[in-house]
């Protein structure tokens, strides 16, 4: 059986990359298992575990997956249970910025008590000198490093500025995933919650996701015109503009946001029920309710299944998995 021990410093976007991984290998055949420690003070673990029992269909109970414990001992134990029958167990934990970090000491010791195979998962804006230092404390179990959400303009730089020093410090880069706004997306449902607003039409379209948001065109003869620039967008309007709400609608649009609470006219919940599009009224003035957006859109999180697919996509182009499968002996 072979562990990938996946680490990154938090919100690099491992669980991501470890559902990739963990489907493509199981489109080949193989039994895969997934281990995420809570360790002290991570609240993410919990989550990350649960998604990856649904995306994997794990039969393992959420705290078997991801076990609330600090002792590499202890770990091991633990992971042993998840690991019966696997060929593989893809196990994730955060690091540190440096290799002083304590995070990064723990990620250390634990993938040294599981003889793991380490991938290194950078952030696009990590200092490379850290990412060097940080990822060489794996030692000989470090496999490479993946450098993620990668500006697309900025991909080809990238791989001529990061290859060659991560090369000399003897470290692989096993890949450079660009940033994807459908991975940074949220659904309609998380929309609503975040602006604690009320779903009034087509909530089977919740689950949705929602990839640009648009405020209101100034004048009604542009709101066709303005509204056709951008797909699969949230567009935030004050609930006393139907016309607007209207042009929205007759463009691709994930849900219409309604700040100033009320419902709306009969005309505009009856053209959004043909074209099965989400209505959130919200209490807030229009400000707030963009605020409260980014703030969403700036947690927002690896946890739907929809985004799978073109992770996949994403995977396949710009990810060395020739050199993984060498390196886990699969």
């Amino acid at each position: 059986m072979a562990t990938l021990f996946i680490v990154a410093e938090e919100s690099a976007g491992k669980t991501a990359i470890a559902a990739g991984i963990a489907k493509r290998l199981m489109g080949a055949g193989k039994k895969v298992g997934y281990f995420r420690p809570a360790l002290s003070g991570d609240r993410s673990a919990p989550g990350d575990a649960a998604f990856m029992k649904q995306v994997l269909a794990l039969p393992e109970p959420g705290d078997v997956l991801a076990p609330v414990t600090d002792s590499p001992a202890s770990v091991k134990k633990a992971f042993s249970r998840v690991a019966e029958g696997k060929d593989v167990v893809i196990a994730e934990v955060r690091c540190g910025q440096t290799a002083e970090d304590s995070l990064s000491k723990t990620a250390y010791q634990l993938a040294e008590a599981l003889q793991a195979k380490v991938l290194f998962i950078a952030s696009y804006s990590a200092p490379l000198n850290n990412v060097v230092q940080t990822a060489k404390g794996f030692g000989k179990s470090l496999i490479g490093v993946v450098v993620n959400k990668a500006p697309q303009s900025r991909q080809t730089r990238i791989k001529e500025e990061a290859a060659p020093a991560l090369k000399s410090a003897g470290i692989p880069l096993l890949g450079v995933i660009p940033e994807d706004r459908t991975l940074l997306a949220i659904t309609v449902a998380e929309l609503a919650e975040a602006i604690k607003g009320k779903i009034v039409s087509n909530e089977a379209k919740s689950s949705e996701l929602v990839e640009n948001i648009m405020l209101g065109a100034m004048y009604v003869d542009s709101g066709l015109e303005y509204f056709s620039r951008k797909a699969n967008k949230a567009v935030i309007l004050r609930n006393d503009r139907p016309d607007m709400q209207s042009a929205a609608l007759e463009t691709p649009t994930r849900c219409l946001v309604l700040s100033g609470g009320g419902e709306p006219i009969r005309y505009v919940r009856n053209q959004a029920e043909r074209k099965t599009v989400p209505i959130i009224t919200a209490p807030g003035a229009t400000a707030t309710i963009i605020s409260q957006i980014e703030t969403a859109l700036a947690n927002s999180r690896f946890a739907q299944e929809k985004k799978l697919s073109r992770l996949a996509e994403l995977l396949e182009k710009n990810f060395d998995f020739a050199a993984l499968s060498q390196s886990l002996g699969l």
